[in-house]
């Protein structure tokens, strides 16, 4: 997790920023910041008591994300991938073999959104790229601002949240603008990457400040916009509240976390508040039929009934490994850490269920399904899908 300000929190220019301690593997490339305290260190990996199994499937080379988060996109049954050097790919989900690998032309800072038929990503200064099916460009648009959130891509549109807090509708043929959204930046907020999830005719988008806001997707109209973390404190750097990961949208609900906010969910469809628990994470949430998942700041997996919000379980032992957003298959849910490894807990107690490891770098972008296979991309840019059992 980074701090972006609008004076004066740029430092070493490429865009390494203060940041809080603890939060994030950048901040351990921050010169200005002081040792870590022994209570952040993180928490040693000790021995897993094996109830699953698990094994990897495939991998493959997409890439590295260097200081950006690139989220792999599956659709039916293909992987869309990114890296920070232009390269984009769609790999068959099934075999993990590439269908095509071509090169944007510019170096990218996000991606990727795709309804199979169109393939976006954002480039250097807020350039935005979509790509046919078979790779061939189909249109090239210009941000306001820097853009890190993914793209969303569905019914017909493209929406970009740049980091000015615009957020933009692009019509998905001609990459055209269709409307925006503008709303105030707060005087810092975090260098991430909330998102934005196209569902029942509506985008629902995370903002800086700590707000979900839902717009119609037709012409942006807003439907309601609700604090998930209010800002607070005294100082700037206390009223950081800002949303964190996309929204999940499930049957009437979405359900989103901010960063020193809450972990909450909503009526998808009015805004009516179903329930909010304090809880500060910079990753997103995973929603399945029972529960919400979020993995908060401190590196605790949580698990809250989706139904009225009561604590499930928690589970501590990964304190401090900084972890991914969460996803769940039918018996287990799993988080990736800074050290690559894939960690898998019993979705009925929150114990330690099995580990596998990866390629040794960070894993910061929100995982995926593909069937009965989890799907992992590392900042390193090996992609690996994974079967648990």
């Amino acid at each position: 997790m980074r701090i972006t300000s609008n004076a004066t929190l740029k430092v070493l220019g490429a865009g390494l920023l203060v940041a809080t301690t603890g939060c994030s593997f950048m901040s351990s490339l921050n010169p200005f910041a002081s040792k870590p305290s022994t209570r952040n260190q993180p928490a040693a990996l000790v021995e897993v008591k094996t109830t699953a199994t698990v094994r990897t499937v495939w991998s493959e080379r997409v890439g590295k994300a260097d200081q950006y988060v690139f989220t792999p996109a599956v659709v039916g049954g293909d992987v869309f991938t990114a890296a920070a050097d232009g390269t984009v790919m769609r790999i068959n989900a099934a075999t993990g073999r590439s269908v095509w690998s071509i090169n944007a032309g510019s170096k990218l800072t996000a991606g990727v959104g795709s309804d199979g038929d169109t393939i976006v990503v954002a480039g250097e200064k807020g350039t935005v790229l979509a790509f046919d099916g078979n790779g061939k460009q189909r249109w090239k648009a210009q941000a306001s601002s820097e853009v890190l959130s993914t793209p969303a891509v569905g019914q017909g549109v493209v929406i970009v949240r740049s980091l000015d807090n615009r957020v933009v509708a692009l019509d998905a043929e001609t990459g055209a603008r269709k409307w925006f959204v503008q709303r105030t930046t707060p005087a810092l907020t975090l260098r991430t990457s909330p998102g934005i999830t196209i569902a029942n005719s509506n985008a629902y988008v995370g903002l800086a400040g700590g707000r979900l806001l839902a717009v119609t997707l037709n012409n942006g109209a807003p439907r309601w916009e609700i604090a998930v973390g209010d800002p607070r404190g005294t100082t700037e750097l206390e009223r950081i509240a800002d949303i964190s990961g996309a929204p999940v949208v499930s049957g009437r609900d979405v359900c989103a976390v901010a960063y020193q906010g809450r972990v909450a969910c909503f009526d998808a469809i009015s805004g009516t508040p179903r329930w909010a628990k304090a809880l500060s994470s910079d990753v997103g949430v995973a929603v399945d039929e029972r529960f919400v998942y979020a993995a908060d700041e401190r590196g605790a997996l949580n698990a809250f009934e989706r139904d009225g919000g009561v604590s499930a379980w928690r589970n501590n032992q990964l304190a401090n490994r900084r972890l991914s957003t969460p996803i769940s298959s039918s018996r287990l849910v799993a988080v990736g850490d800074y050290q690559g490894y894939i960690h898998f807990f019993s979705k009925e107690n929150g114990l330690l269920a099995a580990r596998i490891s990866t390629d040794g770098s960070p894993i910061l972008a929100a995982p995926a399904n593909v069937g009965a296979n989890f799907i992992f991309q590392t900042q390193s840019g090996t992609l690996v899908a994974v079967a648990a059992e």
